[in-house]
């Protein structure tokens, strides 16, 4: 948490407040709400949901649950460059793509500002990843070395 503001904390925590309060007012009623839905548009307005659920646990977790940040820039930008830049290229968009695309470029500009890029660096992309099998490591034992006996058996 040292390698990241105070300042930069809190900005988190904003995003991550606006998300809750647009994400839980705006999806949670329609799940109470049953209309004409086509799957797709249930399996999205859940998944919303959800998210918006996550980004209130995040207010007090900024760090731990900045993958749901990340989520969020990259499902917009996603959706900018996969659906809307196609449709408006073909024309001028209908209004429910065009309210879309206003609120995904919201998103755009204030996703990167907000996330904390050399600690996104640091502990996703150079951070050495999980151990896919094998037992624990002991932190004691530097990686590399031969592990104790007691700790070479997958039962343990």
């Amino acid at each position: 948490m040292k390698d990241v503001s105070t300042l930069r904390l809190n900005l988190m925590r904003v995003a991550y407040l606006l998300m809750f309060v647009f994400l839980v007012s705006s999806q949670w009623p329609r799940l109470f709400d049953h209309g004409d839905w086509s799957r797709m548009h249930s399996v999205a307005v859940a998944l919303l949901g959800a998210l918006g659920l996550l980004a209130g646990l995040a207010l007090r977790y900024p760090l731990q649950m900045l993958p749901v940040l990340l989520f969020e820039l990259l499902w917009k930008l996603t959706w900018l460059i996969m659906v809307a830049l196609p449709l408006w290229k073909a024309g001028p968009l209908a209004p429910e793509f065009k309210e879309t695309a206003v609120d995904c470029l919201f998103g755009m500009v204030l996703m990167p500002i907000v996330i904390p890029w050399k600690y996104v660096w640091t502990n996703y992309v150079m951070k050495p990843g999980e151990r896919w099998w094998g037992p624990p490591r002991n932190p004691a034992t530097p990686p590399g070395s031969s592990a104790p006996a007691s700790h070479r058996s997958w039962g343990q």
